[in-house]
């Protein structure tokens, strides 16, 4: 009989969220609680995500309501409506873990624990080391992660899932299974089917290996850390790489800055990136290119730009726009322009215009292929492109930078940048001031 508390130091009044998902395993852990939850006073919450895929799913968490009542829980549940067109299970998984979070500050719980077992954690090693990772990857997962206020907790890593199958057995435990569980189109799976068995043949503890493999992994990542944080203050500005002061750094360091900056934007889950990327990323930064970016999985970018690399997503870059000038605009790169009265500022953030020199209504838009503008000061035409190179600056803030045209497409003013001839002295004629803050 599997004891709990050999395996989780529980504490009185503790607040628990529970990922349930009526599956086994999930199943023997929310009984494995009820059967100390007086004992230490538990308060606990079971979380169900109905992921929308299976038409059994609502039958299960009718079932999973009907069973938290009959066992006075709190139930809370969710039902995932869309999906995107990322990867199907690391979408579900961040999904249930936003889920789960917001449930943890909910309640104020101190600990989100999941049934994650032994068979789990073969299957993760394995695939992290066949698609290629760091040193964290391939550890799996951990135990406990302190997540800061509050810990997730994975108690049934010690066991197999025939273990807990025979627990729940053994307790007469209702549980459902997953019929896509057993499909070969899921990568998890086909190491589920075909590489376990083989391993458990072998060594049927052999879960226990991979555990102390994983633990092992885990304590030199944890040296590792504490001297790759000594390394990023050295070579990090700004949330930014400085790719001269990054590639003196060993190479190995290198990779793990790479992966520890690419955590925040996979939400702690790396199954997504392999080597290929992280190479991808190197060959980038070695690139003599002055301006050269690469695409990641779930629409990630990085992008080197001179002596920096930067990493983004797609859906966090603004789109050209164009705006009919009126007074005042307040501008996507969180800057502004305002019609004004006289000012002494002779700057490129003051601009002086004649309407008679020009068509008006004045137009701010974003740069376009071939935009030149009369440089004032200048014989002949500049192209805009020639001036922000000249200025060295990156080309997320080119393609949000504001232009300031007439009617007829003549470009006035790079606020901030340059001036056009339209633009006039103190001394001249000019019913317009225009300045850009």
């Amino acid at each position: 009989m599997i004891n709990i508390e050999d395996y989780f130091e529980f504490h009185e009044n503790d607040t628990i969220v529970v990922g349930c998902s009526t599956g086994p395993d999930s199943m023997a852990l929310v009984d494995m609680l009820l059967r100390v939850r007086e004992k230490y006073h538990l308060s606990l919450i079971i979380a169900h995500i109905n992921h929308n895929v299976r038409q059994e799913s609502y039958e299960e968490a009718e079932y999973m309501k009907a069973y938290c009542e009959e066992n006075d829980l709190v139930f809370e549940t969710m039902v995932i409506e869309n999906y995107g067109d990322d990867n199907f299970h690391n979408e579900a998984h961040n999904i249930r873990y936003h889920f789960f979070e917001s449930l943890v500050y909910k309640y104020g719980a101190n600990y989100l624990m999941t049934a994650h077992h032994g068979d789990d954690l073969i299957e993760t090693v394995l695939m992290r080391i066949v698609r290629g990772s760091n040193l964290k990857g391939y550890s799996g997962f951990k135990e406990v992660v302190d997540m800061g206020d509050y810990k997730i907790v994975r108690p049934l890593i010690h066991f197999t899932k025939e273990e807990l199958k025979n627990y729940d057995m053994i307790n007469n435990i209702k549980y459902y299974v997953d019929a896509s569980n057993e499909k070969d189109k899921y990568t998890r799976n086909r190491y589920r089917k075909y590489v376990l068995p083989f391993l458990k043949e072998e060594d049927e503890n052999v879960h226990t290996k991979f555990l102390k493999f994983s633990n092992t992994l885990d304590e030199v990542n944890h040296y590792i850390e504490k001297e790759k944080n000594k390394v990023l203050k050295r070579v990090i500005k700004d949330d930014k790489i400085l790719i001269n002061e990054f590639i003196e750094e060993d190479i190995f360091m290198q990779k793990e800055i790479l992966y520890s900056i690419l955590n925040d934007f996979y939400n702690d889950d790396l199954i997504l990136l392999n080597d290929k990327h992280i190479d991808l990323i190197l060959k980038t930064i070695h690139s003599k290119k002055a301006n050269v970016f690469v695409n990641l999985p779930n629409d990630v970018i990085a992008s080197k730009i001179y002596n920096i690399l930067e990493f983004r997503r797609v859906s966090d870059l603004v789109c050209g726009y164009e705006i009919e000038f009126d007074q005042y605009v307040s501008l996507p790169n969180e800057h502004t322009i305002e019609a004004i009265g006289e000012v002494d500022d002779n700057s490129n953030n003051i601009c002086r215009l004649n309407s008679s020199d020009i068509t008006l209504p004045l137009i701010v838009r974003t740069r376009r292929l071939g935009d030149k503008i009369k440089v004032k000061g200048l014989d002949g035409t500049k192209k805009i492109k020639d001036i922000f190179i000249d200025r060295k600056m990156p080309i997320k803030d080119r393609d949000i930078w504001p232009i300031v045209v007439d009617s007829k497409g003549n470009v006035v003013w790079i606020p901030g940048i340059k001036k056009s001839v339209f633009d006039k002295n103190k001394n001249e004629n000019y019913d317009i001031i225009l300045k850009y803050s």
